[in-house]
């Protein structure tokens, strides 16, 4: 079996590929993300530019793209959450995450894409970064208990 790239654990040829293809349509807004990350994948960069809503086209660097594609190692995806963008929807919003390796290492691209319905055909619209939650650093005191779990004061254990 030639598994999917994009983690559904169907094979490629009948999950991702008759999409990309165009022998068959996204049925939602999930399944079309979920193609769009095999096509940087499998570098079908015409899927991409064409799976994008026309009004939101201006400035696709075709070649970029291409050339992005082909030269990171694509790890994985994963869907955090879909709201709407079923078969019944209109439009939806696909949260993401894709994890790759490029010129700049090894990166998570965390993102909420826009999808819309246009004459019955799921398309990408845009997308927002997800931004990371600030990290909350509990302070300890002096005498509070070590929290490495020694059962000893802060200021006895890890705190001299």
């Amino acid at each position: 079996m030639n598994s999917c790239p994009c983690g559904s654990g169907s094979d490629y040829a009948t999950c991702c590929q008759p999409i990309i293809t165009g022998k068959k349509s996204a049925e939602t807004a999930e399944q079309l993300m979920r193609a769009r990350y095999t096509a940087h994948v499998k570098v079908e960069i015409d899927f991409l530019h064409d799976s994008t809503h026309p009004d939101h086209r201006e400035g696709y660097d075709h070649k970029g793209t291409r050339v992005w594609a082909e030269n990171s190692e694509w790890r994985g995806l994963e869907i955090m959450e879909t709201t709407q963008g079923g078969d019944q929807d209109d439009q939806g919003e696909v949260e993401f995450v894709v994890r790759l390796r490029d010129e700049e290492g090894l990166r998570s691209h965390h993102e909420r894409g826009q999808f819309k319905r246009k004459k019955g055909r799921w398309l990408f619209t845009e997308g927002t970064m997800v931004k990371s939650k600030p990290l909350t650093v509990n302070k300890i005191g002096r005498n509070d208990p070590c929290s490495c779990g020694s059962n000893l004061k802060y200021k006895k254990c890890c705190g001299k």
